[in-house]
């Protein structure tokens, strides 16, 4: 593990970082209008704590371990991996809307791209093939939960208002790369310039102004938030989403986002999938409530 392995290696309720709440600009005016990114509003949070890194493959190996838990991927028997991952990826049934995503028998969180494949190099690495479902069963186990999609992107943002991404607006700065995204020509070739072609460690690149990595690209994180496009324009504290809808948030893009598709890494972009969908780019962070006891019973 590059630089903080043995704070990684603790385990992520032990690991969190305080963040101070308060009101930010929630939202963002890029995005399609079926994302429902918009309109810009002040919400206000209270503050909280959250995981400075995604769930790891050796923190979820030691969930299962623990529990014996068995992944929804698992149950269902395949899972979703992008095709240039696969030998003869012809043999595989494709998504007719996304044909460069295949159903692999047998691919889940310890076989990433199906039988034969392992994480045996990349216990530092994000969890994949992780459904929603999973994610929660996760935060059960270890005395935490899912981050709220206003948390989430009060986190990502590091402190910084109306930027784009979360150490500024330009993407590469000083032509340095921050995030683990496609470059090339999606979804045929990956010049891997950020120096990753899938996943990369959950400490790769430099943290935002909060201490967090890997905020925009790597992999999708679940959210707690069920999806509405129809966000509300008034003011909210510590806003929960709708009570139901067609899927679960999923936030800061993945190692397979690209400008000329998936425009997703900025930090006020979102999508969802439905709870018990599983691919090879999404995993997640988790986070808890401050409790009474860390601020005199103040929040």
């Amino acid at each position: 593990m590059a630089d903080s392995g043995a704070d990684q290696a603790a385990q992520p309720a032990d690991r969190l970082v305080r963040l101070p709440g308060g009101p930010f600009l929630y939202g963002g005016t890029e995005g399609h209008p079926a994302d429902g990114e918009g309109p810009v509003r002040e919400v206000v949070l209270s503050p909280f704590r959250i995981d400075p890194y995604c769930v790891s493959n050796a923190d979820f190996a030691g969930f299962v371990a623990a529990t014996g838990y068995v992944t929804d991927a698992e149950r269902h028997g395949w899972s979703f991996v992008f095709h240039l991952f696969l030998d003869s990826p012809g043999r595989f049934r494709a998504v007719p809307a996304t044909p460069w995503w295949k159903q692999v028998h047998g691919a889940c969180w310890h076989r990433p791209e199906g039988p034969g494949s392992s994480v045996g190099d990349r216990a530092d690495h994000p969890a994949v093939h992780i459904s929603w479902n999973d994610a929660a069963a996760f935060c059960r186990w270890a005395g935490v939960r899912l981050p709220t999609e206003a948390e989430w992107e009060f986190a990502a943002r590091g402190g910084l208002t109306g930027r784009r991404y979360p150490w500024g607006d330009e993407l590469e700065p000083g032509g340095e790369h921050r995030c683990n995204i496609w470059q090339g020509d999606f979804p045929h070739f990956n010049s891997a310039l950020d120096g990753y072609v899938g996943t990369a460690p959950v400490t790769a690149f430099p943290p935002n102004g909060y201490g967090l990595n890997n905020m925009a690209g790597n992999v999708w994180e679940w959210c707690s938030d069920h999806f509405t496009a129809a966000r509300g324009i008034s003011s909210a504290r510590d806003p929960q989403g709708p009570a139901d809808g067609p899927g679960r948030v999923i936030r800061g893009g993945s190692y397979l986002c690209h400008a000329s598709y998936c425009n997703r890494y900025r930090v006020a972009a979102r999508s969802f999938n439905t709870q018990d969908s599983s691919t090879g780019h999404m995993g997640f962070r988790v986070a808890r409530s401050i409790r009474d006891s860390e601020t005199g019973g103040r929040q």
